[in-house]
């Protein structure tokens, strides 16, 4: 493990993640290897959760009408950035997952 970056929660909880060198050439600094996020945890996922919210809006609102949506992102947490949805290669991953019932008669 490369180090750990430390969120704190609303409600005082902290929530540790591990912080691994993703080869970009930034490294976390810290004596003992932990680093204090910059934001609390509820702070750091707003704009995972905003994102979310587009995706599902632009797929239930659109010609489809799924019965339901399902939404995969891949989310890294950086000290400074909060959360990131997270490359699955030289993209960024996000899955979608439509499903339809059978009609009933």
């Amino acid at each position: 493990m490369d180090g750990v970056i430390e969120f704190k929660t609303g409600d005082g909880a902290v929530v540790a993640v591990e912080a691994a060198d993703d080869g970009a050439g930034s490294r976390l600094v810290s004596r003992d290897g932990t680093v204090q996020a910059a934001r609390t945890f509820e702070a750091a996922l707003d704009g995972v959760r905003s994102a979310a919210e587009a995706a599902l809006r632009v797929f239930r609102e659109g010609a489809l009408q799924p019965d339901g949506v399902e939404i995969e992102f891949g989310v890294k947490l950086a000290a400074e950035t909060g959360a990131i949805i997270a490359k699955g290669s030289a993209e960024g991953h996000l899955v979608v997952k439509l499903t339809w019932s059978p009609s009933r008669s």
